[in-house]
């Protein structure tokens, strides 16, 4: 007999967003919604209170080009809609959060442009402590956020406190969305099963670079 918590919760008909960058579990996401198609998808999810998929844009633009389809990862992160403005008549600001991660197992376009999919959601990263070796990558972090807190600077997509800095996953996708990774190796790092490998590997590219 399979437990229920063992069978991947399925989502049919997910609308999309693809983006030029990749959203984390956890992390937070600041958009300007114009694009008719996006208007209209976001003010129905804000309405049933129901989430919206982020994409890494593979092929294509953001914006809707003709004769151009956009491609994607077949791995993305559910957002939930956290404050929504409009500011003028075709103009959402939105703030979204990060929720859980989710494999594609069909899309489709629709006449409107929108991309839609069937997907099952990847469990969440489990609860791992920070291991003694990889401490500094936590206390690194911590100086990271206390600086940019201190500063009152707004790095789009760093969350608030409080921090998380003795779980593994929460450090690693900390650290994915602060330093400067191409889009590829971003999403690799996203869609890892294991957080202390995620943080193992963040952990390498600290000490390449210096900042570690």
């Amino acid at each position: 007999m399979i437990a229920a918590m063992d069978v991947p919760m399925t989502l049919q008909s997910l609308p999309l967003f693809p983006l030029g960058g990749i959203l984390f579990p956890g992390g937070h996401l600041n958009l300007r919604v114009f694009e008719l198609r996006y208007l209209e998808m976001i003010r129905k999810c804000h309405r049933a209170g129901a989430p919206f998929g982020v994409v890494g844009l593979t092929a294509g633009s953001e914006l809707r080009q003709p004769d151009v389809t956009e491609q994607f990862y077949e791995v993305g992160t559910l957002a939930r809609i956290d404050e929504l403005q409009t500011v003028q008549a075709g103009l959402l600001l939105v703030r979204a959060q990060g929720l859980q991660r989710f494999a594609i197992a069909r899309r489709e376009r629709l006449i409107n442009g929108l991309w839609v999919a069937d997907v099952e959601q990847v469990p969440p990263d489990q609860r791992v402590p920070v291991p003694a070796e990889l401490s500094s990558t936590a206390q690194s972090l911590a100086r990271v956020l206390q600086s940019l807190q201190t500063r009152g600077t707004d790095v789009p997509g760093l969350p608030l406190a409080p921090w998380e800095l003795q779980d593994c996953g929460w450090v690693a996708n900390r650290w994915c969305e602060l330093l400067p990774l191409q889009l590829e190796l971003r999403q690799r790092l996203m869609s890892l099963d294991n957080p202390v490998l995620r943080l193992e590997l963040v952990g390498d590219i600290l000490a390449k670079t210096g900042i570690g």
